[in-house]
Protein backbone atom coordinates (compact mmCIF):
# COMPACT_ATOMS: atom_id res chain seq x y z
CA UNK A 1 0.00 0.00 0.00
CA UNK A 2 0.97 3.39 -0.10
CA UNK A 3 1.15 6.71 1.72
CA UNK A 4 4.09 8.13 0.54
CA UNK A 5 4.98 5.08 -1.31
CA UNK A 6 1.93 4.07 -2.86
CA UNK A 7 1.98 7.76 -4.80
CA UNK A 8 5.36 7.70 -6.33
CA UNK A 9 4.65 5.24 -9.00
CA UNK A 10 5.93 6.13 -12.51
CA UNK A 11 6.61 3.62 -15.31
CA UNK A 12 3.88 1.79 -16.54
CA UNK A 13 1.57 0.82 -19.74
CA UNK A 14 -1.26 1.80 -21.83
CA UNK A 15 -4.93 0.39 -20.51
CA UNK A 16 -5.91 -2.98 -21.04
CA UNK A 17 -9.15 -2.86 -20.54
CA UNK A 18 -11.88 -2.21 -23.50
CA UNK A 19 -15.74 -1.59 -24.06
CA UNK A 20 -17.19 1.48 -23.37
CA UNK A 21 -16.42 5.02 -21.65
CA UNK A 22 -18.51 7.87 -20.78
CA UNK A 23 -20.85 9.56 -23.45
CA UNK A 24 -22.46 11.72 -21.79
CA UNK A 25 -25.41 9.84 -20.50
CA UNK A 26 -26.15 7.97 -17.17
CA UNK A 27 -27.20 4.47 -17.63
CA UNK A 28 -28.36 2.49 -14.99
CA UNK A 29 -27.65 -0.63 -16.17
CA UNK A 30 -24.65 -2.55 -17.60
CA UNK A 31 -20.91 -3.03 -16.17
CA UNK A 32 -18.99 -1.27 -14.33
CA UNK A 33 -14.87 -1.12 -14.77
CA UNK A 34 -13.05 -0.83 -11.21
CA UNK A 35 -9.37 -0.27 -10.79
CA UNK A 36 -8.00 -1.20 -7.62
CA UNK A 37 -3.89 -1.12 -6.68
CA UNK A 38 -2.49 -4.80 -6.13
CA UNK A 39 -1.39 -4.82 -2.60
CA UNK A 40 1.42 -6.90 -1.28
CA UNK A 41 -0.51 -9.97 -0.04
CA UNK A 42 -3.60 -9.10 -2.38
CA UNK A 43 -5.72 -11.72 -1.09
CA UNK A 44 -7.59 -10.37 1.87
CA UNK A 45 -8.28 -7.29 -0.40
CA UNK A 46 -9.78 -9.31 -2.80
CA UNK A 47 -11.93 -10.89 -0.28
CA UNK A 48 -13.37 -7.53 1.22
CA UNK A 49 -13.78 -6.23 -2.65
CA UNK A 50 -15.79 -9.10 -3.77
CA UNK A 51 -18.35 -8.99 -0.21
CA UNK A 52 -18.99 -5.24 -1.68
CA UNK A 53 -18.88 -6.33 -5.36
CA UNK A 54 -21.78 -9.24 -4.91
CA UNK A 55 -23.68 -6.87 -2.09
CA UNK A 56 -23.94 -3.83 -5.07
CA UNK A 57 -24.72 -6.18 -7.77
CA UNK A 58 -27.71 -7.91 -5.62
CA UNK A 59 -29.23 -4.47 -4.86
CA UNK A 60 -28.35 -3.14 -8.77
CA UNK A 61 -30.33 -5.68 -11.16
CA UNK A 62 -28.86 -5.46 -14.54
CA UNK A 63 -25.41 -4.79 -13.12
CA UNK A 64 -22.11 -6.18 -13.24
CA UNK A 65 -19.10 -5.10 -11.79
CA UNK A 66 -15.82 -5.92 -13.17
CA UNK A 67 -12.81 -5.33 -10.91
CA UNK A 68 -8.71 -5.28 -12.13
CA UNK A 69 -6.26 -5.21 -9.77
CA UNK A 70 -3.21 -3.02 -11.00
CA UNK A 71 0.35 -2.73 -10.39
CA UNK A 72 0.89 0.19 -8.39
CA UNK A 73 4.01 0.94 -9.78
CA UNK A 74 2.50 1.14 -13.40
CA UNK A 75 -0.25 3.25 -12.27
CA UNK A 76 0.77 6.34 -13.41
CA UNK A 77 1.17 6.24 -16.89
CA UNK A 78 -1.90 3.46 -17.20
CA UNK A 79 -4.33 6.33 -15.38
CA UNK A 80 -2.90 8.89 -17.67
CA UNK A 81 -3.51 6.59 -20.67
CA UNK A 82 -7.42 5.58 -19.11
CA UNK A 83 -8.02 9.79 -18.87
CA UNK A 84 -7.08 10.33 -22.29
CA UNK A 85 -9.07 7.42 -23.81
CA UNK A 86 -12.34 7.15 -22.48
CA UNK A 87 -13.34 3.87 -24.37
CA UNK A 88 -11.59 2.22 -22.70
CA UNK A 89 -11.14 3.67 -19.21
CA UNK A 90 -12.75 2.40 -15.59
CA UNK A 91 -15.33 3.84 -13.99
CA UNK A 92 -13.86 3.61 -10.73
CA UNK A 93 -10.14 3.73 -9.64
CA UNK A 94 -7.99 4.29 -6.45
CA UNK A 95 -5.84 6.68 -6.51
CA UNK A 96 -2.83 7.80 -4.00
CA UNK A 97 -3.95 11.06 -2.52
CA UNK A 98 -1.17 13.22 -3.19
CA UNK A 99 -2.59 13.06 -7.25
CA UNK A 100 -6.16 14.27 -5.97
CA UNK A 101 -4.90 17.67 -7.21
CA UNK A 102 -2.48 16.82 -10.64
CA UNK A 103 -5.45 14.41 -11.61
CA UNK A 104 -7.98 16.88 -11.59
CA UNK A 105 -5.63 19.27 -13.23
CA UNK A 106 -5.61 16.46 -16.05
CA UNK A 107 -9.63 16.73 -16.29
CA UNK A 108 -9.92 12.95 -15.23
CA UNK A 109 -11.86 12.51 -12.37
CA UNK A 110 -15.75 14.04 -12.29
CA UNK A 111 -16.61 16.82 -9.62
CA UNK A 112 -18.74 14.89 -7.20
CA UNK A 113 -19.43 17.28 -4.17
CA UNK A 114 -23.18 16.88 -4.36
CA UNK A 115 -23.48 13.55 -3.63
CA UNK A 116 -20.52 13.98 -0.55
CA UNK A 117 -22.52 16.46 1.02
CA UNK A 118 -25.12 14.07 0.70
CA UNK A 119 -23.03 10.92 1.43
CA UNK A 120 -24.16 10.68 5.27
CA UNK A 121 -21.10 9.17 6.55
CA UNK A 122 -18.81 12.04 5.27
CA UNK A 123 -19.87 13.74 8.37
CA UNK A 124 -17.94 11.11 10.57
CA UNK A 125 -14.54 11.97 7.84
CA UNK A 126 -11.38 13.50 9.77
CA UNK A 127 -10.33 16.86 8.07
CA UNK A 128 -6.78 15.59 6.41
CA UNK A 129 -8.73 13.05 4.68
CA UNK A 130 -11.47 15.09 3.46
CA UNK A 131 -9.16 17.72 1.99
CA UNK A 132 -6.94 14.87 0.74
CA UNK A 133 -9.84 14.51 -2.04
CA UNK A 134 -10.66 18.27 -2.20
CA UNK A 135 -9.39 21.23 -4.88
CA UNK A 136 -10.59 24.33 -4.65
CA UNK A 137 -13.68 23.71 -2.12
CA UNK A 138 -14.99 20.58 -4.30
CA UNK A 139 -14.50 17.13 -3.89
CA UNK A 140 -13.44 14.37 -5.93
CA UNK A 141 -13.41 11.19 -4.75
CA UNK A 142 -13.76 9.52 -1.34
CA UNK A 143 -11.14 8.63 1.22
CA UNK A 144 -10.23 4.99 1.35
CA UNK A 145 -7.61 4.87 4.14
CA UNK A 146 -4.85 6.88 6.00
CA UNK A 147 -1.50 6.07 6.76
CA UNK A 148 0.62 8.04 9.27
CA UNK A 149 4.09 8.13 10.96
CA UNK A 150 5.42 8.03 14.56
CA UNK A 151 8.41 6.97 16.72
CA UNK A 152 9.47 3.45 16.84
CA UNK A 153 12.30 2.69 19.79
CA UNK A 154 13.93 0.12 21.30
CA UNK A 155 12.67 -0.60 24.60
CA UNK A 156 15.67 -3.12 25.33
CA UNK A 157 18.45 -0.53 24.88
CA UNK A 158 15.91 2.60 25.93
CA UNK A 159 15.67 0.37 29.46
CA UNK A 160 19.80 -0.62 29.25
CA UNK A 161 20.36 3.21 29.21
CA UNK A 162 17.85 4.72 31.69
CA UNK A 163 16.51 6.24 28.62
CA UNK A 164 12.39 6.92 28.58
CA UNK A 165 10.48 8.00 25.09
CA UNK A 166 11.40 11.18 24.29
CA UNK A 167 8.88 13.80 25.07
CA UNK A 168 9.86 16.36 22.92
CA UNK A 169 11.95 16.89 19.48
CA UNK A 170 15.12 18.22 21.68
CA UNK A 171 15.22 14.83 23.87
CA UNK A 172 14.75 13.00 21.25
CA UNK A 173 18.17 14.71 20.13
CA UNK A 174 19.34 14.03 23.32
CA UNK A 175 18.42 10.68 23.39
CA UNK A 176 19.62 9.69 19.99
CA UNK A 177 23.59 11.39 20.74
CA UNK A 178 23.30 8.71 24.09
CA UNK A 179 22.29 6.11 22.08
CA UNK A 180 24.91 6.22 19.67
CA UNK A 181 27.66 7.29 22.28
CA UNK A 182 27.20 3.58 23.75
CA UNK A 183 26.49 1.71 20.61
CA UNK A 184 28.97 2.83 17.86
CA UNK A 185 27.73 0.45 15.44
CA UNK A 186 23.95 2.14 15.83
CA UNK A 187 22.07 5.10 14.57
CA UNK A 188 20.55 6.87 17.65
CA UNK A 189 17.78 7.67 14.99
CA UNK A 190 17.81 6.34 11.81
CA UNK A 191 16.88 9.41 9.67
CA UNK A 192 17.53 10.40 5.62
CA UNK A 193 18.25 13.30 3.92
CA UNK A 194 15.78 11.95 1.30
CA UNK A 195 12.85 11.00 3.80
CA UNK A 196 10.76 13.65 3.01
CA UNK A 197 7.54 12.29 4.90
CA UNK A 198 10.04 11.66 8.07
CA UNK A 199 11.29 15.86 7.43
CA UNK A 200 8.04 17.27 7.21
CA UNK A 201 6.74 16.87 10.67
CA UNK A 202 9.48 19.13 12.17
CA UNK A 203 8.84 21.48 9.99
CA UNK A 204 5.19 21.60 11.11
CA UNK A 205 6.26 21.36 14.56
CA UNK A 206 7.66 24.48 14.37
CA UNK A 207 5.26 26.35 12.76
CA UNK A 208 6.25 26.17 9.45
CA UNK A 209 4.72 25.25 6.39
CA UNK A 210 5.85 24.21 2.76
CA UNK A 211 3.48 26.76 0.69
CA UNK A 212 0.59 29.03 1.27
CA UNK A 213 -2.36 28.75 -0.53
CA UNK A 214 -2.80 32.50 -2.46
CA UNK A 215 -6.81 33.93 -2.20
CA UNK A 216 -6.27 32.73 -6.45
CA UNK A 217 -5.76 29.26 -4.81
CA UNK A 218 -2.70 29.03 -6.37
CA UNK A 219 0.40 28.56 -3.76
CA UNK A 220 3.88 30.20 -2.85
CA UNK A 221 6.49 28.20 -1.22
CA UNK A 222 6.97 29.12 2.29
CA UNK A 223 10.05 27.12 3.10
CA UNK A 224 12.15 29.73 3.61
CA UNK A 225 10.10 31.39 6.58
CA UNK A 226 11.65 31.50 9.95
CA UNK A 227 9.59 28.77 11.44
CA UNK A 228 9.92 26.26 8.32
CA UNK A 229 14.16 27.01 9.02
CA UNK A 230 13.96 25.99 12.71
CA UNK A 231 12.49 23.45 11.82
CA UNK A 232 14.63 22.22 8.58
CA UNK A 233 17.47 23.24 11.14
CA UNK A 234 16.15 20.69 13.93
CA UNK A 235 16.11 17.91 11.26
CA UNK A 236 19.61 18.53 9.90
CA UNK A 237 20.95 18.64 13.21
CA UNK A 238 20.31 14.98 13.39
CA UNK A 239 23.00 14.01 10.67
CA UNK A 240 26.85 13.60 12.07
CA UNK A 241 29.21 11.52 13.85
CA UNK A 242 27.20 11.68 16.80
CA UNK A 243 23.96 10.36 15.14
CA UNK A 244 23.60 9.41 12.01
CA UNK A 245 26.63 10.32 10.05
CA UNK A 246 26.46 12.40 7.03
CA UNK A 247 27.95 10.23 4.55
CA UNK A 248 25.69 7.29 4.80
CA UNK A 249 22.66 8.80 5.74
CA UNK A 250 22.02 12.26 3.51
CA UNK A 251 21.36 9.32 0.95
CA UNK A 252 18.97 7.57 2.85
CA UNK A 253 15.02 7.29 2.06
CA UNK A 254 12.20 6.10 4.01
CA UNK A 255 12.67 2.44 3.73
CA UNK A 256 16.63 2.78 4.38
CA UNK A 257 15.69 3.74 7.88
CA UNK A 258 12.73 1.56 8.36
CA UNK A 259 15.42 -1.31 6.96
CA UNK A 260 18.13 -0.27 9.64
CA UNK A 261 15.85 0.11 12.44
CA UNK A 262 14.25 -3.43 11.70
CA UNK A 263 17.51 -4.45 11.24
CA UNK A 264 18.88 -3.42 14.65
CA UNK A 265 20.85 -0.70 13.22
CA UNK A 266 19.38 2.16 14.88
CA UNK A 267 17.76 2.84 18.28
CA UNK A 268 15.11 4.81 16.84
CA UNK A 269 13.29 5.75 13.73
CA UNK A 270 10.61 7.46 12.30
CA UNK A 271 8.02 4.97 10.30
CA UNK A 272 4.08 4.17 9.80
CA UNK A 273 1.23 2.12 11.02
CA UNK A 274 1.98 0.08 7.68
CA UNK A 275 5.63 -0.92 8.30
CA UNK A 276 4.74 -3.16 11.44
CA UNK A 277 5.35 -6.10 9.57
CA UNK A 278 8.81 -5.46 8.96
CA UNK A 279 9.49 -4.80 12.06
CA UNK A 280 7.89 -8.02 13.17
CA UNK A 281 10.14 -9.93 10.45
CA UNK A 282 13.09 -8.14 11.55
CA UNK A 283 16.03 -8.72 14.65
CA UNK A 284 13.47 -6.23 17.05
CA UNK A 285 10.88 -8.44 16.89
CA UNK A 286 9.44 -8.30 20.69
CA UNK A 287 12.16 -5.40 21.42
CA UNK A 288 10.12 -2.26 19.81
CA UNK A 289 7.88 -0.29 21.00
CA UNK A 290 6.03 3.18 19.11
CA UNK A 291 5.06 6.50 20.57
CA UNK A 292 4.00 9.39 18.60
CA UNK A 293 6.54 11.68 17.44
CA UNK A 294 6.38 14.43 19.67
CA UNK A 295 6.40 18.05 19.14
CA UNK A 296 8.72 21.29 20.29
CA UNK A 297 7.13 21.61 24.01
CA UNK A 298 6.11 18.77 26.38
CA UNK A 299 2.66 17.34 25.25
CA UNK A 300 2.64 18.12 21.82
CA UNK A 301 2.46 15.23 18.89
CA UNK A 302 4.40 16.63 15.86
CA UNK A 303 1.87 17.19 13.03
CA UNK A 304 2.47 14.06 10.35
CA UNK A 305 2.03 13.67 6.98
CA UNK A 306 -1.29 11.97 6.31
CA UNK A 307 -0.76 9.50 3.23
CA UNK A 308 -3.28 7.50 1.71
CA UNK A 309 -5.40 6.27 -1.22
CA UNK A 310 -8.70 7.52 -2.36
CA UNK A 311 -11.73 6.06 -4.86
CA UNK A 312 -12.72 8.16 -7.43
CA UNK A 313 -15.24 8.22 -10.63
CA UNK A 314 -13.80 9.33 -13.77
CA UNK A 315 -15.19 12.15 -15.71
CA UNK A 316 -15.64 9.81 -18.59
CA UNK A 317 -17.91 7.75 -17.31
CA UNK A 318 -21.22 6.57 -18.73
CA UNK A 319 -22.76 5.38 -15.19
CA UNK A 320 -22.27 8.36 -13.10
CA UNK A 321 -24.70 7.63 -10.83
CA UNK A 322 -24.12 3.97 -10.54
CA UNK A 323 -20.27 5.41 -10.10
CA UNK A 324 -20.69 6.68 -7.30
CA UNK A 325 -22.34 4.40 -5.13
CA UNK A 326 -20.56 2.13 -5.82
CA UNK A 327 -17.01 4.16 -4.49
CA UNK A 328 -18.93 5.01 -1.68
CA UNK A 329 -19.43 2.01 -0.71
CA UNK A 330 -16.06 0.42 -1.47
CA UNK A 331 -14.96 3.64 1.02
CA UNK A 332 -17.87 3.17 3.38
CA UNK A 333 -17.64 2.66 6.97
CA UNK A 334 -18.68 -1.22 7.05
CA UNK A 335 -15.52 -1.58 3.97
CA UNK A 336 -12.80 0.57 5.82
CA UNK A 337 -13.48 -1.02 9.30
CA UNK A 338 -12.83 -4.85 7.30
CA UNK A 339 -10.15 -3.60 5.58
CA UNK A 340 -8.25 -2.58 8.79
CA UNK A 341 -8.96 -5.79 10.14
CA UNK A 342 -7.48 -7.79 6.39
CA UNK A 343 -4.59 -5.45 5.63
CA UNK A 344 -3.80 -3.11 8.64
CA UNK A 345 -5.53 0.03 6.66
CA UNK A 346 -6.07 2.75 9.16
CA UNK A 347 -9.88 4.15 8.65
CA UNK A 348 -10.59 7.67 7.48
CA UNK A 349 -13.71 8.00 9.97
CA UNK A 350 -12.48 9.10 13.27
CA UNK A 351 -15.87 6.41 15.02
CA UNK A 352 -14.15 3.33 13.17
CA UNK A 353 -11.09 4.52 14.03
CA UNK A 354 -11.82 4.13 17.35
CA UNK A 355 -13.25 0.76 17.25
CA UNK A 356 -9.82 -0.26 15.34
CA UNK A 357 -7.62 1.04 17.98
CA UNK A 358 -9.69 -0.98 20.85
CA UNK A 359 -9.23 -4.08 19.16
CA UNK A 360 -5.82 -3.41 18.23
CA UNK A 361 -3.71 -1.81 20.63
CA UNK A 362 -0.38 -1.06 18.33
CA UNK A 363 -2.37 1.44 16.29
CA UNK A 364 -3.20 3.81 19.22
CA UNK A 365 -0.14 5.81 18.85
CA UNK A 366 -0.82 6.25 15.00
CA UNK A 367 -4.86 7.00 16.62
CA UNK A 368 -3.21 9.52 18.73
CA UNK A 369 -0.87 11.70 16.10
CA UNK A 370 -4.34 11.41 13.47
CA UNK A 371 -6.00 13.01 16.00
CA UNK A 372 -4.08 15.61 17.61
CA UNK A 373 -3.83 16.87 13.50
CA UNK A 374 -2.31 16.12 10.40
CA UNK A 375 -0.74 18.18 7.77
CA UNK A 376 -0.97 17.76 3.90
CA UNK A 377 0.98 18.34 0.83
CA UNK A 378 -0.18 21.39 -1.50
CA UNK A 379 -3.67 20.46 -2.90
CA UNK A 380 -1.71 21.56 -6.47
CA UNK A 381 -0.67 19.96 -9.68
CA UNK A 382 2.86 21.41 -9.33
CA UNK A 383 3.53 19.31 -6.05
CA UNK A 384 3.73 16.41 -8.33
CA UNK A 385 6.38 18.20 -10.26
CA UNK A 386 8.20 19.39 -7.16
CA UNK A 387 8.06 16.16 -5.23
CA UNK A 388 9.64 14.12 -8.58
CA UNK A 389 12.38 16.72 -8.45
CA UNK A 390 13.34 15.93 -5.30
CA UNK A 391 13.36 19.60 -4.37
CA UNK A 392 13.11 18.83 -0.44
CA UNK A 393 15.52 15.82 -0.54
CA UNK A 394 18.30 18.61 -2.56
CA UNK A 395 17.31 21.06 -0.14
CA UNK A 396 17.68 18.98 3.00
CA UNK A 397 21.39 17.40 1.19
CA UNK A 398 23.08 20.26 1.06
CA UNK A 399 22.86 21.62 4.55
CA UNK A 400 23.92 18.16 5.64
CA UNK A 401 26.82 18.23 3.67
CA UNK A 402 27.87 21.59 4.28
CA UNK A 403 27.44 22.78 0.64
CA UNK A 404 25.15 25.47 2.05
CA UNK A 405 23.73 26.57 4.83
CA UNK A 406 20.20 26.49 6.18
CA UNK A 407 19.02 30.48 4.81
CA UNK A 408 20.90 29.98 1.14
CA UNK A 409 19.11 26.11 0.66
CA UNK A 410 16.06 26.87 1.80
CA UNK A 411 15.78 30.13 0.08
CA UNK A 412 17.25 28.13 -3.39
CA UNK A 413 14.61 25.30 -2.76
CA UNK A 414 11.70 28.10 -2.45
CA UNK A 415 12.42 29.83 -5.53
CA UNK A 416 12.27 26.17 -7.40
CA UNK A 417 9.08 25.19 -5.74
CA UNK A 418 7.78 28.97 -6.37
CA UNK A 419 9.10 28.23 -10.49
CA UNK A 420 6.71 25.00 -10.46
CA UNK A 421 3.74 26.62 -8.49
CA UNK A 422 3.69 29.31 -11.20
CA UNK A 423 3.60 27.32 -14.36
Amino acid sequence: MLFAAVAVGLAGCAPSTSGGGGDGKDAKSGTLRVWLFREVGNQPKEKVVSEVVDRFEKRHEGVKVDVQYIPVDSRAERIKGAFNDPASAPDVIEYGNTDTAGYVADGGLADISEEFRGWKAAEDLDDTARQSVTVRGKQYGVPLFVGVRALYYRTDIFDDLGLKPPRTLAELGTAARKIRAAHKDMYGIAVGGAYTYGAMPFIWAHGGALAAEKKDGSYASALDSAAAKKGITAYTSLFGDDNCPAGTCAKMGGNDTVEAFAGGKAGMAIGGDFNRQAMENGKVKGDYAVVPLPGVKEGEIAPAFAGGNNIGVLKSTGHRTLAVRLAEELAGKDTQEKLFDAMGFLPTFGDVRKKAAEREPFVKPFVDTLEAGTEFVPASPAWGRIDASLVLPGMFQQIISGKADVDGAAADAAAEMDEAFSQ
